[in-house]
């Protein structure tokens, strides 16, 4: 027999299971004292109904595409097949996106009028950013237009905030042209990851619901209160000033820069070191720092990829494609390709040919 539930009465207040529950969950991501008001600094409504997060999920790589707005992402696979998924939950004024990747290398820049803040939510193999190799209690800050680079040699899921607009008016570090890593103190981290875990359980619980405008508003002011804290005890640590400060980071993107500028063409060490005016020594060096592997490989696997590209595309012939990238042993070439992507190129082909 179906039976009405019947309203609730907590504190005074009066309703059913459901708005009794947006209740609870308001207070929950307020705390005690805090008075949720519009801010001027936010877009859109900024008291418009939480809505669930999306999720996108991926398993193959040439259909990868980042889902993440206001950043702009180019990346290299160094995995065979991939399980990526992505989380996003708008708030008003930022999108939190909780990303479980896959190993690859990753080049970003923010768009302008945007503050960015990542860190990782779970513990493994160090990511290298901007050089550094470093991952415990790390928080990156990126503003906008801020570039980084970073090699994640196994998957790992981390969780990063852009807010838009940019944010001016909390004390943050500056981070300038280049995304910036800082070390917090071990509990005020945990707290932020468990933090971002409670409000994607609880968006996924609520979101869609009417009248939950307040707790979309709560959600983003407790995750601002959450970094303000983990800013204001940021540990001094030489590593972090030497993440951009150094001069082979003008090296490596002087060489990002040319091999993007020529994506079409075979590009090898000696004329990429003459076109930026350095040594190839100094050269491998800054690969070596940034990247986490020689110049050599470094080369040979965006050439690989240029190929499948190629491949992709429907190229005329394996032979072909491989010819035009500079693979002049077919054998060789054949053998690499399916170590890095686990077919042989003539299936990559016959693919693109269905």
């Amino acid at each position: 027999m179906f039976r009405p539930r019947l309203p609730f009465i907590w504190n005074g207040f009066a309703g059913n299971h459901a708005e009794v529950k947006l209740t609870l969950a308001a207070l929950h991501f307020q705390g005690a004292g805090i008075v949720l008001q519009e801010s001027k600094g936010m877009t859109g409504d900024a008291f418009s109904p939480l809505q669930a997060p999306r999720i996108f999920r991926f398993t193959d790589i040439d259909q990868f595409r980042s889902a993440v707005r206001d950043l702009s992402v180019d990346f290299t696979p160094l995995a065979r097949t991939i399980s990526a998924e992505q989380s996003i939950l708008s708030l008003p004024g930022c999108e939190v996106n909780l990303t479980k990747s896959f190993p690859r290398i990753v080049d970003a820049q923010l768009a302008p009028n945007c503050t960015a803040v990542a860190f990782s939510m779970d513990d493994g193999v160090p990511i290298r950013f901007n050089g550094v190799e470093r991952d415990d209690v790390v928080i990156t800050i990126g503003g906008g237009g801020a570039i980084y680079s970073s090699v994640e040699t196994t998957p790992r899921q981390y969780v990063s905030i852009i807010f838009r607009p940019e944010v001016t008016n909390r004390d943050w570090p500056q981070p300038g042209a280049n995304f910036h890593m800082f070390e917090a103190s071990r509990p005020t981290y945990l707290r932020l990851r468990h933090l971002v875990r409670k409000i994607f359980a609880a968006a996924s619980e609520i979101g869609g619901m009417p009248d939950t405008g307040n707790i979309a508003a709560a959600m983003r002011e407790a995750l601002l209160a959450a970094i303000d804290s983990a800013v204001a005890e940021i540990v001094p640590a030489r590593w972090s000033s030497q993440a951009n400060a150094s001069r082979q980071i003008k090296i490596f993107r002087d060489m990002e820069e040319a091999l993007s500028g020529h994506v079409g063409d075979v590009i090898y060490s000696e004329e990429l070191a003459a076109r930026i005016g350095v040594s190839v020594r100094t050269m491998h060096d800054a690969v070596q720092r940034y990247r986490g592997m020689s110049l050599h490989r470094y080369l040979r696997l965006r050439r690989l990829w240029l190929v499948r590209r190629r491949l992709v595309a429907g190229a005329e012939s394996v032979k072909s494609a491989a010819l035009a990238y500079g693979f002049w042993h077919l054998s060789d070439f054949s053998q690499a390709y399916r170590e890095q992507f686990g077919e042989i190129p003539s299936e990559t082909l016959a693919r693109s040919r269905r």
